[in-house]
């Protein structure tokens, strides 16, 4: 077992406690070495699937945007009509499981998890529920067959794991379920609804629900088919003791199944991410990231936002880098198929990996300080440097390595080459580079470090790469009133900054002197009118004044000098009447030569 699942181990003791039955006793979350594969494994695929793939986005001649998967809700079509004629004529002819399972392995990715459940409370999977039996894709579709079943069969025979997403709190097809306010008499605000007088008796008819179907269903899954995970989700839409008593049953059925965050307090075996992350706070731990190809998690016809696989493959980069998992999610069609656009996407990322997974798979969260270059991994007594900025003078600076250097080769080299890597100071080690990048995405250097590996935590400015980009998440918050978002798009920084004496910081190291250009990048809501912040750095001082405008902007501040040696960049309010002082993202040093 690596030192770094120990030192987790110890961690989740403090999370792990007694069966809330008397008649047993139990973990509520499984043995910290049932995370060791999920933890070595990195890449998995995320599949949002169901009969609402056949939508594709649109009903009626109207085509809605967001998550193709919640069409039901957002077009708010009849349950009869939505069981009638959307399932009912569900028949993805064009399913292929070993296909799919192929396409998952070629990408690199070790575990797959897919929707046995959404929302819409439709069973992909073949259910024997009494009065629900007939809401599955065995009995309710004209397709009849059981894809869960193939592809546990297809992921068996190639070697990936498998497990399921199950929305075990939300289900909009029951009459005690929550947020159908079309068909039934469900709650209409999001959030704790269950504190509310008004909802009493609804709060009380929904374990109705959890008798009835969550915890049924949950038991036909983990008998059934034995997934290697349970993803469930949204479990603010049920009070947590109704989330502690589904979750209680699935456990003593599955001590071995690793349960995701979205479950109930004190399951998790580990935290996922937002939606649709582009960033990622601290976190410790196990954790795991959940993007997207495009804006939609089941498949959208008319969303065309895919991103290229080069965003993906720094998005694993950095996930590895800080110790998580990257599970990216496909949606495919209601023919069966994935969608051409998307098997591009993870084709690309596949061919990165046949190249430089050793750099991914089976490492640990690293101990160097971010360098402005890029990322890194640890494995042993190797580091990985992921090089996302080429440096344009053939020297690769590697700030805050105090280890002395064995050999460093680029891990695409299948002869090892060696490249020159010397002492620069005692804190920075120097390896000499090509002049081009070998790849333009993301080019990978192996350093087999002699001993173990020791570092310096203050980062080390590059004055020969395009940009230092100090992220908010990279900083230190200090005081109150003041947090990370959690990395989405809308929350990609600072959050509820309201603490007049709260501020960031990050501390810096300097090589040489050098004059470097500052932006600020930033949102600021309306109520942010007549905010002020100051950014100092060195002997640069700079006040400005906050423009609201409800989307992220850049501004230039000028030009600074760092000098040769330690300084700190801080930002802080200067005034700070009402509100947030502003969703900080980022500063930007530019070098100018």
């Amino acid at each position: 077992m690596k030192k770094s699942l120990l030192a987790i181990a110890l961690v989740f003791t403090l999370i792990l406690s007694q069966s809330c039955s008397k008649e047993k006793e139990f973990s509520k979350t499984t043995a910290p070495e049932n995370m060791e594969w999920w933890d070595d494994a990195k890449f998995g695929m995320f599949i949002h699937w169901g009969v609402y793939s056949r939508l594709a986005g649109t009903w009626e001649g109207e085509t809605y945007s967001g998550y193709a998967e919640h069409l039901f809700r957002m077009a708010q079509i009849p349950l009869e009509t939505y069981k009638n004629e959307v399932a009912a004529n569900f028949n993805p002819v064009k399913f292929n499981a070993d296909e799919w399972v192929k396409i998952c392995k070629d990408a690199g990715m070790k575990y797959m998890v897919i929707t046995s459940k959404h929302h819409d409370g439709f069973a992909m999977f073949d259910s024997k529920v009494p009065g629900w039996d007939d809401y599955d894709i065995v009995d309710g579709t004209k397709w009849g067959r059981d894809p869960m079943k193939e592809l546990k069969a297809a992921c068996d025979k190639q070697g990936i794991r498998f497990g399921f997403y199950y929305s075990h709190s939300q289900d909009w097809s029951h009459r005690y379920g929550q947020r159908n306010t079309w068909d039934f008499d469900h709650p209409t605000i999001r959030g704790a609804w269950y504190n509310e007088p008004e909802w009493k008796d609804h709060k009380e008819k929904s374990m109705i629900y959890v008798n009835e179907k969550s915890i049924p269903q949950l038991r036909e899954i983990l008998n059934n088919y034995d997934p290697a995970i349970i993803w469930f989700d949204t479990r603010n839409w049920l009070p947590d003791e109704y989330n502690q008593i589904i979750l209680t049953e699935a456990r003593k059925l599955a001590p071995n199944t690793i349960f995701s965050s979205r479950s109930a307090i004190g399951f998790a075996d580990y935290q996922s991410t937002s939606d649709k992350p582009q960033e990622f706070p601290p976190v410790e731990g196990f954790w795991e990231a959940i993007p997207t190809t495009n804006n939609s998690y089941g498949y959208h016809a008319d969303d065309h936002s895919h991103k290229p696989s080069s965003h993906f493959i720094k998005l694993l980069s950095k996930a590895s880098a800080r110790g998580g998992n990257l599970l990216m999610n496909v949606g495919p069609m209601g023919t069966g198929e994935i969608a051409p656009i998307d098997v591009g996407i993870l084709k690309g990322i596949g061919d990165w990996l046949k190249v430089n997974g050793e750099a991914i798979y089976g490492t640990e969260r690293t101990i160097l300080p971010v360098n402005a270059w890029g990322e890194s991994t640890i494995k042993g007594n190797t580091l990985f440097l992921h090089v996302f900025q080429w440096p344009n003078d053939g020297k690769l600076i590697v700030g805050g390595l105090q280890s002395d250097p064995g050999s460093a080769y680029l891990l695409a080299d299948p002869d090892k080459t060696k490249l020159k890597a010397e002492r620069l100071s005692s804190k920075d080690l120097l390896i000499h580079i090509p002049e081009e990048a070998p790849d333009s995405i993301v080019t990978v250097i192996a350093l087999e470090c002699e001993g173990l590996i020791e570092t310096d935590s203050v980062r080390l400015l590059a004055s020969n790469v395009a940009v230092n980009t100090l992220h908010v998440f990279d900083g230190q918050l200090k005081g109150s009133g003041i947090q990370f978002g959690n990395g989405n798009a809308k929350a990609n920084g600072i959050i509820e900054w309201t603490g007049k004496n709260a501020y960031v910081t990050w501390k810096l190291r300097s090589n040489e002197e050098t004059t470097y250009s500052v932006d600020i990048f930033y949102d600021a809501p309306g109520r942010a009118v007549n905010n002020k912040y100051l950014l100092t750095i060195g002997d640069f001082e700079i006040e400005g004044e906050i423009i609201p405008g409800n989307k992220y902007t850049s501004i230039n501040l000028g030009e600074v000098n760092i000098k040769k040696g330690e300084t700190e960049l801080t930002v802080r309010p200067a005034i700070l009447e009402k509100g947030e002082l502003m969703n900080l993202r980022k500063i930007v040093l530019t070098p100018i030569k």
